[in-house]
Parts: C-alpha cells; structure tokens; sequence
C-alpha cells in the first residue's frame, strides 16, 4: 500500500478527511485495533449506527450519509468505504443492479408500478489476509432484520421489503472474515468493480425522470422511510401474493 493507492484515497464522496469522519474514527479508537478487527468494528458500526433507510440520493458523500444516521445499500456502503480507508484499509465498490422485487413492501404499492424494473446496487469489496472479501451484509440494521425475521419465522427465502437472501432466518450479515449478504438473489446485472463510488455513479445511475426524481426526493423516500420504520417496529405491510402469519394482518392493515 502506497500514498497514491487508489483504494485508500479520499475522493468527494469518500470524503473520510471531513473533520465529523475524523472525530468519529478518532472517539472510536478503529486505528488501534488490528486489521481484521479494524473491518469489524468499521462494519459493525455502519450495519447497526446507521439505521436502513433512503436518503436523497446515491451519490452523497460519507459525511452526509453519517450526518443523515441512515443508508441503504449505495450510500451505507459509502460511509463504509470511508470509515475502511480512513483507518488504513482497502477496499472497492462493486456495482450491480437488483430487480425491483426486492424493494417491494418498502417501496408503497401505489409507487411500485412506476419504480425502474431494475435499481442500481452496489456491495463493498475489502482486502483481507486470505483476499477480498464481498461486504454486503450491513445494510439491514439488526432491529430491522429481526423484524423481518420474526414475521416471517417460517420463511427461508425472501425477496422483498428490502432483503434478497436464501436463508432469512440465519444470513451471514456478522462479520468473519469472509463475504457477507442480505440483498444477493435480487441481483440482475453486474457491472464489475471500480475503484470508487464515484467513478461507479459517474457512469451509473439510478433510471429516474426529471419529475420521477423530484418525486423520489421530495416525498417518496420519506414514504418509504416511514414504512421502515413501521416495520422495524413489527408493523411489516402485506405484499400482494405473499401471505403474512394471521396475527400480522391487522397490524399490516395500518402500515401501508
């Protein structure tokens, strides 16, 4: 690793040289640590601190998204690279897009027919001892996924209110030292690796109208942060053709 590494750099978006990035790495004492518990910790605190949420755009930088408290999988995988590189660790975007499936039930029925058919993803890539490791595990905060868990206790696999995963009630979200999922089966395109979010959002972007834009970030994302939050409280709406258990119906009725 070198001063010019680009997978240490700081960029406009990995922007860990803000003085909020500073302080927070500072305060936490991650430069401490060890490499493999440096990650640990770093991911930790992205996948459980800053809530699953949606803010205004992808393309924000790591300080707004920490300034915000929330993320989804572009942005908390953003503050993540960040927080990585801030403490000496590489690391990389890999971009994807996941069918829109996948958002259904955090997305409001009545918005979902006009959502793109396929929206852009991204996971982290980090070098470890053994290689690179795919991080996509943090996106779901704990409390969420436990929601989801707990409503659909006979479930394995789930593609919707966000999560994409074969094994619901045990998905490898902790970090060990190895890949982490939670948004993998909902994956339709790949567009490899790059070595910063910037250049991934320079080329790639979210397939939004000028109006459909304005209306994501005026009042949709509210929406839909709404209903995350209902449903990180056990309050998960009912998507049309998936069954909740009886005692979720009523609930259900009042979270849409």
């Amino acid at each position: 690793m070198t001063a010019s590494d680009p997978l240490v750099a700081a960029t406009p978006i990995l922007n860990f040289d803000h003085p909020s990035i500073a302080r927070l790495v500072e305060d936490k004492g991650w430069k401490t640590l060890s490499p493999y518990d440096r990650i640990g910790a770093v991911y930790d605190f992205v996948r459980n601190e800053i809530a699953f949420g949606y803010n205004r755009a992808d393309n924000i930088s790591a300080a707004e998204v920490l300034a915000d408290g929330f993320g989804q999988c572009n942005t908390k995988g953003t503050l993540l690279m960040a927080l990585l590189r801030a403490v000496g660790v590489r690391c990389r975007l890999h971009g994807f897009t996941i069918h829109k499936e996948l958002q259904r039930g955090v997305v409001p029925e009545l918005v979902y027919p006009i959502a793109p058919e396929e929206i852009i993803h991204s996971w982290v890539e980090v070098e470890t001892k053994t290689g690179w490791a795919n991080l996509e595990g943090f996106i779901l905060d704990a409390e969420f996924l436990s929601a989801l868990q707990s409503t659909f206790s006979d479930t394995l696999s789930l593609c919707g209110y966000g999560a994409g995963t074969g094994c619901l009630q045990a998905p490898p979200v902790e970090w060990t030292g190895g890949d982490t999922y939670i948004q993998k089966t909902g994956i339709v395109q790949d567009f490899g690796t790059f070595d910063a979010p910037d250049d991934f959002y320079a080329n790639h972007g979210q397939s939004f109208s000028f109006v459909k834009g304005l209306l994501y970030r005026h009042i949709i994302r509210h929406w839909m942060n709404a209903r995350v939050r209902r449903i990180r409280s056990g309050k998960v709406p009912q998507i049309p053709g998936l069954a909740l258990p009886n005692h979720q119906h009523e609930e259900s009725r009042h979270a849409s």
